[in-house]
């Protein structure tokens, strides 16, 4: 991993839905909203507080729809965000 986040941020990657068709009609990717379920790809270097990391690499977690910072690294993209911005572990 060529991306390391620093302090008690992780690093995710959202899992993106099946394209849905309601009705008969296809939404254009402009409409579709983003998922809010991602994977931990990878977390950071520890909290302040030298207190565990709550979730792990891995993971599956639910994040805010609009938050955390987007990085583009080979033409994939992941979000930075701190733990304690995220909603839920998934499973």
């Amino acid at each position: 991993m060529k991306i390391k986040p620093l302090g008690e941020r992780v690093l995710l990657k959202r899992i993106e839905e099946d394209e849905q068709i309601r009705g008969g009609i296809i939404i254009p990717d402009s409409a579709k909203e983003k998922s809010q379920e991602a994977e931990v790809i990878a977390v950071g270097t520890g909290k302040a507080d030298d207190k565990p990391f709550f979730v792990k690499k891995g993971d599956r977690v639910l994040m805010p729809q609009y938050g955390g910072t987007a990085v583009k690294l080979d033409g994939v993209e992941y979000t930075i965000i701190e733990e304690d911005n995220l909603l839920g572990v998934v499973g």
